[in-house]
């Protein structure tokens, strides 16, 4: 059982207003707050061991390798990845998930086939289409339905022999929706095609086993575990790995280099170029650490009382619509009034201190999909309570009652 009350005396941000009203943040699924502990261990590091890792012989860079590649090790064990090697630090998810399609430049050919899933965001579509561009190959997309669920039929219809790789999302940013990714990489591995798993709204909510999956690819972002901005995770099989070619060159990555010829270093440092975000690799290890003692599927249980608690207080409004009613989905709920612009429910719920996002999520498909311009999304994690809830329905109702 979560005490979340005392959990929240963790978060030194929930306790300020804005508008002069208490702060009800509810835009979890953009970026996390950072507890105290995780702070502190940011603050620490630049007071007492600020310096550059793996190349240093003195104290300080000692200090910084050794707390580096330690939170490499808690990532490898958060996520049972089978080496540490296998865990490489990126400044979030949308480089990992570049790192790997600029890999497969060198891999596809024209007339492949590559497949997304329609529920995606922006960062999980466009640099595919950029290596379609580059490759010839050709993108094929998942179809979703009504409810913001992928039909399943579909993407095995889809599935080929000219199919190589298969991206999509362990969790959708716009809706929610928990995509059946078993069953997308079993089916993709028959075909002997790889696959790709954007965890990036998963990880807060979803212990991911990149073994048991069996999957080629995950990538997650620390600012949505409670971390830091500007570091994320690529982990991918050992074999993929050593098989794809850098993503930079620089410092770091280089076993020997000539004016003849560069050899690249091994594993993890061959896609490391460049000094990386030191300090958010360790922050990284921490917030794991925070929120591993509170244990993840307590986390989520407790997530799952407000999604349901709050869709229950939200359809309750007349002319009230939720977008996205996946049988499986975490806590985040899109919706809409009708004839009322989500922006401009936005705007006012801001007014009154509460904090939500709008627009398309940059997950502009969808709401094509659904002939919308966007959505009112409410995303909440485990230190918002049921009371934020009631303020949440409360202004929104309203809102609505000064905008119709």
């Amino acid at each position: 059982m979560i005490d979340v009350l005392k959990i929240r005396k963790d978060f030194p941000i929930l306790q300020r207003e804005v508008n002069g009203k208490p702060l009800v943040y509810l835009d979890n699924a953009a970026t996390s707050q950072t507890p105290q502990q995780v702070i502190d261990v940011i603050v620490d590091y630049y007071s007492r061991y600020n310096a550059n890792i793996h190349r240093g012989v003195h104290t300080l860079s000692q200090e910084a390798t050794d707390a580096y590649e330690q939170s490499r090790q808690k990532i490898q064990h958060h996520f049972n990845a089978g080496h540490p090697y296998e865990i490489i630090f990126t400044s979030g998810t949308t480089h990992a998930i570049n790192l790997v399609a600029n890999g497969f430049a060198s891999i596809l050919k024209k007339g492949d086939e590559i497949m997304v899933s329609a529920l995606e965001h922006h960062s999980n579509i466009v640099p595919w289409q950029m290596l379609c561009e580059r490759t010839g190959a050709i993108l094929k997309v998942i179809p979703m339905d009504l409810n913001g669920e992928l039909i399943m039929s579909e993407y095995h219809k889809l599935l080929s022999n000219k199919t190589k790789l298969v991206f999509c999302n362990h969790v959708s940013n716009a809706l929610g929706t928990v995509n059946p990714i078993v069953e997308i990489i079993n089916a993709a591995h028959e075909i002997g095609a790889a696959v790709l798993i954007d965890g990036a709204q998963a990880a807060p909510h979803i212990k991911a086993d990149v073994q048991a999956l069996d999957v080629d690819f995950y990538v997650v972002s620390g600012h949505k575990l409670c971390g830091p901005t500007g570091v994320g995770v690529l982990y991918g099989k050992e074999e993929w790995l050593r098989k794809l070619p850098p993503y930079q060159g620089g410092g770091e990555m280089i076993a020997e280099v000539s004016f003849e010829k560069t050899t690249y270093a091994d594993l993890p440092h061959k896609f490391e170029a460049g000094t990386p975000n030191i300090c958010g690799g360790i922050a990284l290890g921490a917030a794991l650490d925070y929120m591993n003692n509170i244990g993840l599927e307590t986390i989520a249980a407790y997530e799952h009382e407000l999604l349901e608690y709050a869709t229950e207080q939200l359809l309750a409004i007349e002319d009230l619509k939720i977008y996205g009613q996946a049988k499986e989905k975490t806590a985040v709920i899109s919706f809409n009034i009708e004839g009322i612009h989500p922006y401009d429910i936005g705007a006012i719920l801001d007014k009154l201190g509460v904090a939500v996002r709008t627009g398309h999520h940059c997950a502009q498909p969808i709401m094509d999909f659904y002939k919308i311009p966007g959505t009112v999304r409410a995303s909440f994690s485990f230190y918002n309570t049921k009371e934020e809830v009631d303020i949440l329905v409360a202004s929104v109702k309203r809102a609505k009652n000064m905008l119709q």
